[in-house]
């Protein structure tokens, strides 16, 4: 068994000693019971919740380090649980869990601020690896790095961004694809390794994120050719 613990970047919520928390929310107790079993056997603190109103309420003494979320539950809609969560806990990582598995479906999602998007039926390994992405166990930089490129400041410990001294909330695919462009200050950086720290199904997504930076940031990412490919640029 492996244990993961909330000193890995990325778990923000708890002292640094104790296994990261993970709140699971499905309407199918099947499946959020073997969802339970499987990452407490990694180690994990593990609760779980069937319907939106009961997982804020868990999630408020709970205090959880990723949440495992299904899109479709009974009373609140999943996209309006995500809403609240962020509310309370700007960074905390989210994970989709729906059976809609189009493009666009996945895209929504992730513009609706997911950390990443798992459709059933789905490996139970794929589950324990995205979720060591979310919690930081794929950073390339050492714990308490701070890069700064003008005046965009990313902190890979907390996961977080700020512009001007302000707090910008990125998604985690968001944040993966700045981590990378920021590790190359003023060099084009080609597309695939923008998402090289993503998990195979996101890396599609690069240029939503690409986008969105864009948005939230108020920064130019210019597009440079490259070979066979695109690559991209920061510029302040």
């Amino acid at each position: 068994m492996t244990m993961a613990t909330s000193a890995a970047p990325g778990s923000r919520y708890g002292a640094a000693e104790r296994p990261a928390r993970i709140l699971v929310v499905d309407d199918e107790p099947s499946l959020a019971e073997l969802l339970t079993l499987t990452l407490s056997y990694e180690g994990w603190d593990v609760r779980s919740a069937c319907h939106g109103a009961t997982a804020l309420t868990t999630a408020a003494f709970f205090t959880p380090d990723a949440v495992l979320l299904d899109v479709m539950l009974p009373d609140l809609d999943g996209v309006e649980v995500l809403r609240r969560l962020r509310s309370e806990w700007p960074g905390l990582p989210v994970l989709f869990l729906t059976a809609r598995d189009s493009a666009e479906d996945r895209a929504a999602g992730l513009l609706a601020g997911a950390d990443d998007y798992l459709t059933k039926p789905f490996s139970l390994d794929d589950v324990v690896s995205r979720l060591r992405v979310v919690l930081g166990t794929s950073e390339v930089a050492p714990a308490g790095t701070v890069l700064s490129v003008g005046d965009v400041e990313l902190t890979v410990e907390s996961r977080s961004v700020r512009r001007g001294g302000v707090p910008v909330p990125l998604t985690g695919a968001e944040f993966e694809v700045l981590h990378r462009l920021m590790r190359s200050p003023g060099q084009a950086v080609p597309d695939p390794e923008l998402g090289e720290q993503l998990p195979a199904g996101l890396r599609a997504v690069v240029t939503l994120c690409l986008a969105s930076l864009r948005r939230k940031l108020g920064v130019r990412i210019t597009v440079v050719p490259d070979g066979p490919g695109p690559a991209h640029r920061l510029e302040l």
